[in-house]
């Protein structure tokens, strides 16, 4: 489970970077054919619905790999059990408000999808298609934090937990 678990932090890892990848090569087309006197439709929709995915991709790769910037200023004057109890407090608001940003990001994807909502740029194109890698996006965050959550009941230590301690060292 672990394995499939890490699978799927990498993959939206990846998506996030495809995501950026999309991005450049549209603006790169874009510049290019200004030199050239043709205009890419919709470019800058298209690099906007990318940006939204890559950010929402992005999320659970970044959580789990300790990305994410967390003020542990408080956290260390704890004693280690004090700093558990924490971090469970912690994960399980985090796992709370996920929850909501999943659902509302669902509907958000449904509602396109009921009333035809579509771009307004040279390409109509329907929203629920570019919102869709945003709805999977947070809900790729809320089972991270879920996992991280799981992990401190438990009395584990979360996979970002060991990769701070690592950027720590290399400071």
């Amino acid at each position: 489970m672990n394995e499939f678990k890490n699978t799927c932090y990498q993959l939206t890892g990846w998506l996030s970077g495809l995501c950026i990848v999309a991005i450049t090569l549209l603006l790169l087309a874009q510049i290019i054919g200004r030199l050239f006197g043709f205009i890419v439709p919709s470019a800058e929709d298209f690099a906007g619905f990318a940006l939204a995915a890559a950010t929402f991709f992005g999320l659970a790769y970044t959580f789990n790999e300790g990305g994410h910037i967390r003020v542990t200023l408080l956290i260390q004057r704890f004693s280690e059990k004090g700093r558990k109890w924490q971090e469970a407090i912690v994960l399980a608001m985090g796992f709370a408000l996920t929850t909501y940003l999943t659902y509302a990001c669902s509907y958000m994807v449904y509602e396109s999808y009921v009333y035809e909502e579509v771009s307004y740029g040279y390409v109509p194109v329907p929203l629920w298609i570019p919102q869709i890698p945003v709805a999977f996006g947070a809900l790729a965050l809320n089972l991270a934090v879920l996992d991280s959550l799981i992990k401190a009941l438990k009395g584990e230590a979360p996979n970002y937990v060991g990769h701070e301690d690592e950027l720590a060292m290399e400071e």
